[in-house]
């Protein structure tokens, strides 16, 4: 058991934004989460992560309702890596790293060595090592985005939970991250723009189209040109297997 959504439902400023969601996360799968802009992608994974109370239904972590949970305990198990973060105070990437730690720690207790291990191994799989002394604001964009990746490892959480982890990163720093996601023993729901990308390192994608899901399944199922079409507004060539046995390669036409 892992995540799942029952009938969840979110509103904002008296619009529904998130309209009667149902899925299942099954543990150690990769859900690609995808949709145009304003589909409800953000809302939810931040529903998910119980950084929000839905409207109507309910987020359930292996079996329990997440908001019944208490809050350290949810820290503990499931991680989030936004689009953006920024920070007032000038840390170090490793600093920043070590803010993954604070749900496993106590009140008045320093690092241990289960910590560092944890900062250690989660700097080397993001391929920060190099810089773990250079400051949060001297970091590119990308380099930032790694870093907040790096911090929500360190937290050694059972789901993870990304929203456009690519952004900002260039084509190697791409593959290398959605590769690592794909190999962590974790449960990972991964927000994507870009199809190829969803096609190749998820094992299940869903679709969103105005709050709602418009297609749940395998990526050959669900990435269609008639979906590509209906969803996105836009005229797709499919190859089945294009990207390996099951993982279809798109290619948009011009209209």
């Amino acid at each position: 058991m892992s995540l799942h959504a029952r009938e969840v439902s979110w509103s904002a400023g008296g619009a529904l934004i998130v309209d009667g969601v149902t899925l299942d996360v099954p543990a150690g799968a990769t859900l690609g989460l995808l949709g145009p802009n304003g589909s409800g992608k953000s809302s939810l994974l931040r529903l998910l992560a119980g950084l929000r109370r839905p409207s109507d239904g309910a987020v359930l972590l292996d079996g329990a309702e997440l908001g019944g949970l208490r809050r350290r305990e949810v820290a503990r198990r499931v991680a989030v890596v936004a689009q953006q973060a920024s920070t007032e105070v000038d840390l170090t990437v490793e600093q920043v790293v070590r803010l993954g730690r604070i749900p496993h720690r106590g009140s008045w207790s320093g690092d241990t060595a289960a910590d560092d291990r944890a900062v250690e191994r989660a700097l080397l799989d993001t391929d920060l090592a190099t810089l773990r002394d250079r400051r949060w604001h001297a970091l590119s964009g990308g380099e930032q985005q790694r870093v907040q990746i790096a911090r929500a490892l360190a937290q050694e959480p059972r789901e993870l939970l990304l929203d456009e982890p690519t952004n900002h990163l260039d084509v190697r720093h791409q593959l290398d991250l959605l590769a690592l996601v794909r190999r962590l023993p974790l449960t990972s729901v991964v927000a994507l723009h870009d199809l190829n990308l969803a096609a190749i390192f998820c094992d299940r994608l869903v679709v969103l189209a105005h709050g709602r899901v418009a297609a749940l399944g395998a990526p050959a199922d669900v990435l269609t040109p008639r979906l590509i079409a209906d969803v996105y507004e836009v005229d797709a060539e499919v190859t089945p297997d294009g990207a390996g046995p099951g993982r279809p390669s798109i290619r948009f036409l011009a209209r």
